[in-house]
């Protein structure tokens, strides 16, 4: 089976301006909207790189460490950190923008697993991702302690 570099299927820029129904009585985004987006450029980044329809298995974390502000913009940027059977980890990182400045700031982090399916909606075998710069070999390699950390709490579930 052929690999793909992760670049290849990676975003980079995904841009979402915020709009006021976007909006909770802080002014603020909707944590739930961002974790939406994530959900679903995560989900594109999976299909690119597996050429398959991908479902979502888990959120390993997802971590809100600033609030987003009225006026801002979303900058999303995801890439496939590892693959292994038919699962991959997409690793997402969220930036608030301020629009009029240009200056960005990290807001969101986020690791979700998805399965690739195949015509009978069985999980399938995935081509692997090779790791190009020094950036995405660090994370390919804490993508297999994430994972095995997945795998122990799936079987002793506190």
């Amino acid at each position: 089976m052929k690999s793909k570099p992760a670049s290849a299927s990676a975003i980079n820029d995904y841009v979402y301006q915020v709009f006021p129904n976007d909006l909770n009585s802080h002014r603020t985004v909707f944590g739930g909207r961002v974790m939406e987006i994530i959900d679903r450029v995560a989900g594109v980044v999976a299909q690119r790189h597996s050429g398959k329809l991908c479902v979502t298995r888990w959120v390993d974390s997802l971590c809100f460490l600033a609030p987003v502000k009225k006026g801002e913009h979303l900058i999303f940027k995801a890439a496939v950190n590892r693959v292994w059977n038919s699962s991959m980890e997409v690793g997402v990182k969220v930036f608030a923008e301020n629009p009029l400045r240009g200056k960005q700031r990290h807001v969101v982090s986020a690791y979700l697993t998805f399965v690739a399916l195949n015509q009978k909606h069985r999980p399938t075998k995935v081509m692997p991702v090779v790791p190009e710069t020094d950036q995405e070999k660090r994370r390919y390699r804490e993508a297999d302690e994430r994972r095995q950390h997945r795998l122990k709490t799936k079987q002793n579930p506190r």
